[in-house]
């Protein structure tokens, strides 16, 4: 009975460190380099999953969605816009938006007209990046949360 007295309070502390990890945050990595001159290849960063998302924001993508690995996008539309780009411009719900994080030529697309549960995300780095342009609308469900805080390599440490 001792013995579990005094392991009482480690086996807590695991539980507690297993609840914050799957329910509020956890560390999730960059990879791949559709994000670059913000992020890097094996930047690690804080996966926040219950903020809200907004425009502008880095979301994490699941698996399931693009069925690779998890992916790193910065949302664009939002749920029921309409966005489409013309001769490098993106035109949301008919009005300029001026891109400050886009790194090279964003490609033209069609019009899209976002459900209620869609997203339109894409990577900073356009030239090679892999995202609605290709992939389509991201479901809210396949968004894991947002993250904007680097951890590793600790030079780069804090809010992006």
């Amino acid at each position: 009975m001792k013995f579990i007295k005094e392991l009482l309070p480690y086996i807590i502390i695991v539980v507690v460190v297993i609840l914050i990890r799957t329910f509020i945050i956890t560390p999730v990595r960059v990879s791949g380099d559709s994000m670059e001159k913000t992020l890097s290849n094996g930047y690690i960063m804080l996966l926040n999953k219950v903020s809200s998302v907004e425009r502008e924001d880095i979301v994490v993508i699941n698996k399931k969605f693009a069925g690779d690995d998890v992916i790193i996008k910065r949302i664009i539309g939002l749920p029921g816009e309409t966005i489409k780009c013309e001769d490098d411009v993106i035109y949301i719900n008919g009005k300029k938006f001026k891109d400050s994080h886009a790194y090279g030529i964003t490609t033209d697309f069609e019009e899209v007209t976002l459900k209620e549960d869609e997203y339109f995300v894409l990577g900073d780095n356009r030239v090679v990046s892999n995202d609605s342009r290709y992939l389509g609308p991201v479901k809210k469900e396949y968004i894991e949360g947002t993250t904007d805080i680097i951890i590793y390599p600790f030079s780069k440490f804090g809010k992006v």
